[in-house]
């Protein structure tokens, strides 16, 4: 039992992003220390490495304000990757690492495992952190990254008209020095950082998973946050916000550029925007319905159990104040009968209550909301700006 709980006892013991090769070069390269801390020292690295040799490099090609249709400053899929999305992934780093931990921490400090599983659970923690660990896993990810960004070069880094990376020759996109870099440096790079995350969020999925299903879990229908004592998960929906909040920025720049240099309207990716949206919740939350059954059985157990202790309450109240003689100085007026009464009804509401997920409709509308926000901008293309505001004052004044 002691040695299960010191996963638990340092800051670093279980973290999703304190492990594999790269994150032992950042130590080594002091980048980053074993508190996550250099965040924007990380940021500026970043930065110069993928998105200043662009600027660069087109500044001396003459692409940077104009020369081409597309020119460099005002490619907006570019710069949100580059200078958005990726520094963002880079802080759901000191997030995650900050906010898991304690989530999964809890599993023990509420007694939701038994004494007697701890030895069961830690096996499966350690599981996930060999996993997080692993070079192997690490380097194809990397490869898959690679292998993506040639794939999706030659089948959407494509255009007909000329931009600062490339321009059409005979149906043949021709590179400039920029594009290379561009393609084969600074995209393999945001890639990777993605495909780092998803492969974390696959973590994630399998750790809950088995926690789910190969260690026993105490649950009590009575506990007040209508999911049986596990209402702490919510913490993970927040956690991995900003991981979802960058691919909405991401998608965002890419229909506004759409939409700028191409003359599209946003109607025309509706569509798109639905289903995106739809896709990061669920990536999101899909984990979390992992203990459905759980949480279902908790609430049978519960009205059943809390059914029992109400009947025989209810009896007694009723022979004592009903049906049988009224007891020898006792009223009912400012009994605690009735308040015990009431307090019975309330605490059956909350196991009746208990949900099938550890979520509610609130934190759902606000994830939601969190990731519909970087695409928010996009309605000016539709209403300008001036409209807009006229419109939200005649509904407030």
């Amino acid at each position: 039992m002691r040695e299960t709980i010191r996963l638990f006892d340092e800051p670093t013991d279980f973290s999703l992003v304190q492990g594999g090769p790269l994150f032992q070069l950042l130590l080594r390269a002091r980048l980053v220390t074993p508190s996550m801390d250099l965040l924007v020292r990380r940021i500026v690295v970043l930065s110069a490495v993928t998105w200043l040799p662009l600027l660069v490099l087109t500044l001396l090609s003459g692409h940077a304000f104009g020369g081409v249709s597309v020119p460099f400053l005002t490619d907006l899929g570019a710069h949100a990757r580059l200078l958005l999305t990726a520094p963002i992934l880079l802080a759901a780093d000191v997030i995650v690492h900050r906010r898991i931990r304690p989530v999964v921490g809890q599993f023990l400090e509420r007694g939701i495992i038994a004494p007697e599983d701890q030895l069961r659970f830690g096996s499966v923690v350690a599981s996930a952190l060999r996993l997080r660990n692993s070079v192997i896993a690490e380097i194809l990810v990397l490869a898959l990254s690679v292998f993506i960004g040639y794939w999706a070069g030659k089948r959407y880094l494509t255009t007909d008209v000329a931009t600062w990376f490339a321009t059409p020759v005979n149906g043949q996109m021709q590179y400039t020095a920029a594009g290379y870099w561009y393609h084969i440096v600074s995209l393999t790079i945001w890639r990777f950082l993605v495909a780092r995350w998803l492969f974390r969020l696959f973590i994630w999925y399998r750790l809950l998973w088995q926690i789910s299903r190969h260690v026993p879990l105490r649950l009590n229908a009575l506990h007040p946050d209508r999911a049986a004592g596990l209402g702490f998960l919510t913490g993970s929906v927040f956690a991995f916000a900003p991981v979802m909040v960058a691919q909405s920025i991401s998608l965002s720049a890419i229909i506004g550029g759409r939409i700028w240099h191409e003359g599209a309207s946003l109607p025309q990716f509706k569509l798109e925007i639905v289903v995106w949206m739809v896709v990061l919740v669920l990536l999101t939350l899909m984990p979390l319905f992992f203990f459905m059954t759980h949480l279902a059985q908790a609430r049978r157990v519960g009205l059943r159990e809390y059914g029992l202790v109400a009947s025989r309450y209810v009896a007694e109240f009723r022979m004592k104040w009903i049906e049988g003689p009224p007891p020898k100085g006792e009223v009912l007026v400012g009994s605690a009968d009735i308040q015990s009464l009431a307090d019975l009804a309330n605490s059956y509401d909350v196991v009746r209550e208990t949900s099938l997920v550890p979520f509610g409709r609130t934190m759902v509308t606000r994830l939601v909301i969190l990731v519909a926000l970087p695409l928010s901008p996009l309605v000016l293309t539709m209403i300008p700006l001036g409209e807009l505001i006229d419109r939200a004052l005649g509904l407030v004044l």
